[in-house]
C-alpha cells in the first residue's frame, strides 16, 4: 500500500512538472518578444524530442537499429506540405509544373496524421524485406532507403507533386497559431505552445504504446529474441508493428520540422540529420524516454543558442581572442559531447524516467 501511494506521488509530482512547464512556456511566450531564441530552441527542440523519443521506441524498445528516421521525416514534411499549400499559391509555388496536380486543401490536424500515415506506409513496404536483416545490416539499408528517398523526391518526373528539386513553401507554420484581431494584430502568441502540445500528445502515446501488453512484447524482443518466440511472440509482426509505429510519428515530426522551417526541400534531409537524432538517444539514455526529450532540448540549445558566440570574432581588452571564428562553435560542441559520452556511458538519465527522479533512492516503479 506504501509503495502505491509512493508510486502515486512521483506521478503526480511528474504531472505537476509537465502541466508547470506548459504554463511556463504560455506566459513567457506572452511577455518576451516573439524573436527571442528561447522559442526557437523550444520549437525546434519539440520536433527533435519527437522523433527522438520514435526513435528510441526501436532502437531502445525493440532492439531494432534503424538509420532512416531522415528518409521518413521527409515524407512527413512532403505529405504535410502538399496537403496544405492554399490554392490560390501553388501557381506560384509549382512554377515550373503548372501548379501542380494537386488541387485540394486539408485542415492541418488532417495533414498532420496524413503525414504519418504517408511515412507509416513506407515502412510497411521496406518494413517486409529489410527487418529481416540484422544489425549493422538493417543499419544500412534503412540508411540507403533514406538517401534514395531523397533522390526520388528531386526528381523532375514527380515534379507535379514534390516540385522537383524546388521547394514546397507558402503552406501554413507555427505561427499561423497566433489569435489575431481583423487587422492582423497578435493577441494571443500559441506559435510556441501549441507544437509542444502536439509533440507531447504523441510522446505520450508513444508511452502508452512502451507500458501495454505490446511494449512488454518489444522489450522481450529486445532482451531475447528467441525466449521471447518460445513465449509466443511473433517477432516478425511486432517488429513491424514497432517500426511502422515510429516511422508514423517520425513522419509527423517531419511535418512540425516543416513548419518550423517555413519551407521543404529535399537536399536537407541527409543522413546528418539522422545522426544528430542517434546522437540525441545516446546522451539522453537508450531505452529513457524522459531522457530523449531533456538531451533534444540541451542538443538544440547547445548548438543554436548558447555556443553561438563561439562563431564570432571577440575582443578582450583591445586584443582578438584565437580561434574564435565561423565554425569552432561545432568544434566546441564535439567537445563537449564527447565529455558526455566518455562521462556518461548510458547517457544522461540511462533508463530513468521522469516519475523516478521523485522516487527515494531503493523504491522500484
Amino acid at each position: 500500500m506504501n509503495s502505491e501511494k509512493r508510486l502515486d506521488r512521483a506521478q503526480l509530482a511528474s504531472a505537476f512538472v509537465v502541466i508547470a512547464f506548459y504554463a511556463a512556456v504560455f506566459a513567457a511566450e506572452q511577455a518576451l518578444p516573439p524573436t527571442s531564441m528561447l522559442f526557437t530552441v523550444l520549437k525546434k527542440g519539440a520536433v527533435y524530442a519527437l522523433v527522438a523519443v520514435a526513435m528510441n521506441l526501436l532502437n531502445g524498445f525493440t532492439g531494432i537499429f534503424s538509420l532512416g528516421q531522415a528518409g521518413f521525416m521527409l515524407v512527413g514534411a512532403y505529405a504535410y506540405a502538399v496537403l496544405t499549400i492554399p490554392e490560390a499559391a501553388r501557381a506560384s509555388v509549382y512554377q515550373y509544373f503548372s501548379g501542380g496536380v494537386v488541387h485540394f486543401t486539408v485542415p492541418v490536424p488532417v495533414a498532420l496524421i496524413a503525414a504519418g500515415l504517408a511515412a507509416a506506409l513506407f515502412a510497411w513496404l521496406i518494413g517486409l524485406p529489410v527487418l529481416r536483416l540484422k544489425s549493422d545490416y538493417l543499419a544500412i539499408a534503412t540508411l540507403g532507403f533514406a538517401e534514395i528517398v531523397r533522390a526520388i523526391f528531386q526528381w523532375n518526373q514527380l515534379g507535379p507533386v514534390t516540385n522537383g528539386s524546388n521547394m514546397l513553401r507558402l503552406f501554413p507554420a507555427f505561427n499561423d497559431f497566433n489569435v489575431k484581431n481583423a487587422s492582423g494584430e497578435v493577441l494571443v502568441y500559441l506559435s510556441t505552445l501549441v507544437p509542444l502540445l502536439v509533440s507531447g500528445l504523441c510522446i505520450a502515446l508513444i508511452v502508452m504504446m512502451i507500458n501495454s501488453t505490446y511494449g512488454r512484447a518489444l522489450r522481450a524482443i529486445r532482451d531475447d529474441e528467441i525466449a521471447a518466440e518460445a513465449m509466443g511472440v511473433r517477432l516478425s509482426s511486432h517488429k513491424q508493428l514497432a517500426f511502422c509505429v515510429s516511422s508514423f510519428f517520425t513522419g509527423v515530426a517531419g511535418a512540425m520540422l516543416a513548419m518550423y522551417q517555413t519551407s521543404v526541400q529535399a537536399k536537407s534531409f541527409t543522413s546528418a540529420m539522422t545522426y544528430e537524432i542517434l546522437l540525441i538517444v545516446v546522451i539522453g539514455g537508450v531505452g529513457s524516454i524522459t531522457g530523449s526529450c531533456l538531451s533534444a532540448f540541451l542538443f538544440v540549445a547547445c548548438s543554436e543558442w548558447w555556443l553561438r558566440f563561439l562563431d564570432e570574432k571577440q575582443v578582450v581588452a583591445g586584443i582578438q581572442v584565437p580561434l574564435l571564428r565561423n565554425g569552432f562553435r561545432l568544434v566546441v560542441f564535439s567537445i563537449v559531447i564527447m565529455i558526455v559520452v566518455l562521462f556518461f556511458r548510458r547517457g544522461i538519465l540511462g533508463t530513468k524516467e521522469l516519475p523516478d527522479l521523485f522516487r527515494r533512492k531503493g523504491e522500484r516503479a
